[in-house]
C-alpha cells in the first residue's frame, strides 16, 4: 500500500493517457476507498495524481471520509478576500486542515496564454487562505498546503521567452533568457522559499515522453513526498488521525 516511485510515474503517465506499467488509474483510485473513489472527479487528467495523494494519508490510518478528491464531497475551504476556494485535495480531522493540495498543469501549444493565469491562481489560493488562518478560520493546527504542476515538455515550453523590452522598469535580471520551464522552476522554489506552500512537486513531461522529469532538485518527487509524510508525521505525534 505504500506510496511508491513507480506509483509516481504510473500517475503522471495516466495523466497524458498512457496506459502503466506497474498500476492502472482504477488500481490507485481503488486504494482511495469506496468513500472517495466513488465518483470521477471534473477534470478527470488529475484523476490519478489525486488518487496517488490520498494514498499517503490511508497508508497513515486516515479514515475515508476524511480524504476527499471529489467535487460531490465538497472541496471548497474558507478564504479570506473571498468566502470559498476549491481545492483539488483536502484532508481534514475535526476542526483540523490537515492538508490541502492545488494539482495544476501548462500545456501548449501556447504556453503564454495560461502561463500568468497559473502563478495568480498559485499566489492568490495560498495568500487567501494563509490570511484565512490567521483571521482564525482555521482553528485547529496550521494549515499545511501543497502544490504538484506539470509542465508539457515541447518546444514551446523549452526555447527562451522574451522580455518586454519597452517595459516601465526593468525585471529583475533572473528572468532572463528563461524558458516557461525555467520560470516555473524559479517561481515554484519561490513559493517554498516564501512558505505559500509547504511542499512543491514540479516536473515536465509530455504523452510523447511521458516519464517525468524534475528539474529542480527541491522540488522533485522525493522532497515533495518527504514534506507530505513529515506533515502526517507531525500530527501523528499531536494524536492525529485518531484524535483529529
Amino acid at each position: 500500500m505504500a506510496v511508491t516511485r513507480q506509483d509516481f510515474e504510473d500517475a503522471i503517465a495516466q495523466y497524458w493517457g498512457v496506459k502503466s506499467t506497474q498500476s492502472d488509474l482504477s488500481k490507485i483510485k481503488g486504494a482511495v476507498g469506496a468513500g472517495t473513489a466513488s465518483s470521477v472527479r471534473a477534470g478527470k487528467h488529475f484523476d490519478s495524481v489525486a488518487g496517488l495523494i490520498a494514498k499517503f494519508f490511508l497508508e497513515a490510518g486516515y479514515p475515508e471520509e476524511a480524504i476527499r478528491v471529489d467535487r460531490k464531497q465538497g472541496l471548497e475551504l474558507p478564504g479570506y478576500f473571498r468566502p470559498q476556494k476549491q481545492w483539488d485535495v483536502v484532508v481534514s480531522m475535526g476542526n483540523t486542515l490537515v492538508a490541502a493540495f492545488e494539482l495544476k498543469a501548462l500545456g501548449g501549444p501556447s504556453f503564454g496564454n495560461n502561463y500568468n493565469n497559473r502563478v495568480e491562481e498559485a499566489l492568490g489560493s495560498a495568500v487567501d487562505l494563509r490570511h484565512a488562518a490567521l483571521a482564525k478560520l482555521y482553528p485547529g493546527e496550521k494549515p499545511w498546503l501543497g502544490y504538484f504542476f506539470i509542465m508539457e515538455d515541447a518546444e514551446g515550453s523549452q526555447r527562451p521567452v522574451s522580455i518586454a523590452k519597452k517595459a516601465a522598469l526593468p525585471p529583475e535580471p533572473i528572468w532572463h533568457g528563461t524558458s516557461y520551464q525555467d520560470r516555473f522552476g524559479i517561481f515554484c522554489q519561490r513559493l517554498i522559499d516564501e512558505s505559500l506552500y509547504d511542499s512543491v512537486c514540479y516536473v515536465t513531461s509530455s504523452k510523447e515522453s511521458p516519464h517525468p522529469v524534475e528539474p529542480v532538485d527541491q522540488l522533485d518527487w522525493v522532497h515533495f513526498a518527504a514534506g507530505v509524510r513529515s506533515r502526517i508525521c507531525y500530527l501523528g505525534e499531536l494524536g492525529y488521525p485518531n484524535e483529529g
